[in-house]
């Protein structure tokens, strides 16, 4: 097979049974110049895949985390481009395309990388949510931490297509953290790479109620958390109001995830960076809006 123009990295461990809808949808999409490489985190059985002319599967010995999986597809892609696909999601079949087209037509200096729309499905695939990305977060920001336009959402990152060589020049993914992994690279990311938003969906993201996962492991998410904000304290403190809606945003996740001491800790932190709003947000909440 002559060189990819795109590699899709499917990091995965212990999910056969969503593992193969995953790659299906990377090996049908419209472009045909892509390369999907299966990275095994170390599953039990070994995650077993039917032979593709555009597939390679990488078995790994012992556990290398949603990160470390990332990190090996990183280095064995061969395209110029790269994108990732949890493996309980799917692409659509023409968000390579899209995303592709974007990039080519783009007049923002080089780099760029682009994300897309998401639809969030149950586990009959019936849609439950959609977002759409930012349109834009010039070279030089940080992501998240910028005022969001309205209508629009952060949780969009997992559609990212960017230069291989630019991920590996922000230092590839950190396998210290096994949450909130997206959230720490585009801190890094975006301040050395304009992002740019697209309107379109191209990725379908699962919502299973009973998936395990570490998403769902609240001790994870909040070992991941804290860490998020240490590793990059500076750069949360010189963005006071969008940090303390970060830690807000924290509070009602652990509220829900009924970890109300968690969810109190947070509160009273979030309160702590920036009052008046904190303030604002709980008006809000009691308003009903």
């Amino acid at each position: 097979m002559n060189q990819p123009l795109l590699s899709i990295i499917i990091p995965t461990h212990n999910r056969p049974h969503l593992l193969n809808k995953a790659v299906k949808s990377a090996l049908q999409q419209t472009l045909e110049d892509i390369e999907v490489i299966v990275v095994d985190d170390a599953s039990a059985p070994p995650a077993a895949l039917d032979e593709h002319s555009k597939l390679q599967v990488i078995r790994l010995s012992s556990p290398h985390g949603g990160a470390g999986a990332r990190n090996v597809g990183t280095e064995a892609a061969r395209g110029r481009w790269i994108t990732y696909l949890d493996d309980d999601d799917q692409l659509l079949p023409q968000m390579a395309e899209i995303a592709l087209n974007a990039l080519a037509n783009t007049d923002l200096p080089s780099p760029v990388g682009v994300i897309a729309g998401i639809e969030v499905v149950d586990e009959q695939g019936q849609v439950q949510e959609k977002r759409l990305p930012p349109p834009l977060r010039p070279k030089g920001c940080h992501f998240a931490l910028e005022k969001i336009e309205p209508g629009y959402s952060y949780n969009t990152k997992q559609t990212l297509v960017v230069e291989r060589s630019v991920i590996q020049a922000a230092g590839g993914w950190d396998e210290t953290f096994r949450s909130r992994v997206h959230s720490e690279l585009f801190l890094r990311l975006n301040p050395i790479c304009s992002i740019m938003g697209i309107s379109e969906i191209t990725y379908r993201l699962l919502r299973a109620k009973h998936e395990p996962g570490v998403s769902k492991n609240s001790q994870l998410r909040q070992e991941s958390f804290y860490r998020l904000i240490n590793k990059h304290k500076k750069v949360f403190q010189a963005s006071p109001a969008m940090y303390a809606n970060f830690v807000y945003d924290y509070a009602l996740m652990s509220y829900r995830s009924r970890q109300k001491g968690a969810a109190i800790l947070s509160l009273l932190r979030a309160f702590c960076i920036h009052p008046q709003v904190i303030v604002n947000r709980l008006l809000l909440s009691i308003k009903g809006k």
